[in-house]
């Protein structure tokens, strides 16, 4: 059997009208201490997201998105918050902030690859439902 590993992890969510607290859940991030695994998965479905507001500027809100990339990758170009160690990087992200990109609660769980379920939790909270 293989080695289970504590994770944690959190929905990124996008919050057109913070006043409203009307959101749509856009990506997930995932901190995995025992794989040294940092990431964030994200998709922006911009027609959904139009519905809420037409006044977003939907290209400010992929900035947003794009900089939880670098500073997960802790990039050089992700500013002084990607030169954290990655504790303290996944902290920085997922503290809870009031503005148009926030994060859920932080969420545990176990896993075996800390990629997997990343994708596995993106496809559960970000992607719409498949039907059949």
């Amino acid at each position: 059997m293989q080695e289970q590993h504590l994770f944690e992890y959190a929905v990124i969510r996008v919050v057109p009208q913070v006043e409203r607290e009307e959101f749509l859940n856009a990506g997930v991030v995932l901190y995995c201490a025992a794989q040294k695994f940092l990431q964030v998965k994200f998709q922006l479905d911009e027609e959904r997201l139009k519905l809420f507001s037409d006044r977003l500027d939907i290209e400010e809100i992929k900035e947003y998105l794009c900089a939880f990339e670098r500073i997960c990758a802790g990039e050089p170009d992700g500013g002084p918050i990607a030169k954290l160690s990655m504790p303290e990087r996944f902290r920085w992200l997922t503290a809870t902030r009031s503005t148009i990109v926030q994060t859920s609660k932080v969420h545990p769980g176990f896993c075996t690859n800390a990629a997997e379920m990343l994708a596995k939790l993106f496809r559960q909270m970000v992607l719409p439902p498949v039907t059949q």
